[in-house]
């Protein structure tokens, strides 16, 4: 079974709209599909009732833990549930942008921001959004510049201040009854320890799953997590992370990468 459980359309920094990507999972094969859009909901508005393979209502929310950012994605959502979320996070992401694009000014590049916001086209504003203002103004070469130089971590753009805490995000998702998962945990390039700190706080503010695969990872990555699920007894989810269409990042992992471990959607 291919399933994908993290997917990301123009309702937020996706180069697809959700029909695209929903026609793109289905020439792939893809059985089980979630859309999982920063901080919204609103690419299920636009997808008709019949779509002809699984579809898992997903939210991807923005939080804080320790100091930095990590995002949490909601599965199997009431999405109608989530509409104050939506709303306070949406106008986080604006006052982030605004602070970006002052941080940036201070340092002598002017980046337009009614051109990011034209850019986001009332999607959720993200750091893509700005990243290609900044590509298009000639400030950089391209959006990988953009990130090393101006919006990765350590950055001027690196700002995490306007997000709720984890134990909040968790709990907005518990409310909607979802399944909230950890996503891409070994992309905050914390230590061992770090992680195991991370996925013990989790748990304690309810989180439930973990995931297993994001994008293409190693064997060893996916070991890695593996053991890190065993031992706080979190379920396991899977999926690409997919902005956009490139070679290096299809939709759909093989749920036979799941180990024998509890899938996600154990019990819905």
């Amino acid at each position: 079974m291919l399933v994908d459980l993290h997917t990301h359309t123009t309702a937020s920094d996706g180069t697809l709209t959700p029909q695209q990507l929903l026609a793109a999972a289905t020439t792939a094969g893809i059985d089980v599909l979630s859309i999982t859009d920063h901080d919204s909901v609103a690419a299920y508005t636009q997808l008709p009732t019949a779509t002809g393979l699984e579809l898992v209502t997903g939210i991807e929310v923005s939080a804080l833990w320790a100091g930095r950012s990590v995002h949490v994605v909601g599965l199997n959502v009431d999405v109608h549930a989530l509409e104050d979320v939506v709303r306070r996070q949406t106008l986080a992401r604006e006052r982030r942008a605004e602070r970006i694009v002052e941080r940036l000014a201070r340092r002598g590049l002017k980046v337009d921001l009614a051109g990011i916001r034209e850019r986001a086209a009332g999607a959720a504003i993200g750091r893509p959004h700005i990243a290609a203002e900044l590509v298009a103004q000639g400030i950089v070469r391209d959006v990988k510049t953009a990130f090393r130089k101006h919006l990765g971590p350590g950055k001027a753009g690196d700002i995490k201040t306007e997000w709720p805490d984890l134990d909040t995000a968790v709990g907005w998702l518990r409310a909607a009854n979802g399944t909230a998962v950890i996503a891409h945990p070994l992309r905050y390039r914390l230590t061992r320890a770090g992680l195991a700190r991370l996925a013990a706080d989790f748990l304690a503010a309810g989180g439930q799953a973990v995931e297993l695969v994001s994008g293409h990872a190693a064997e060893h990555e996916v070991a890695k997590i593996a053991d890190l699920a065993t031992g706080f007894g979190f379920r396991v989810s899977v999926g690409s992370d997919f902005h956009a269409p490139l070679a290096w990042r299809s939709l759909g992992v093989d749920s036979a990468r799941l180990r024998r471990l509890k899938p996600v959607w154990d019990g819905w």
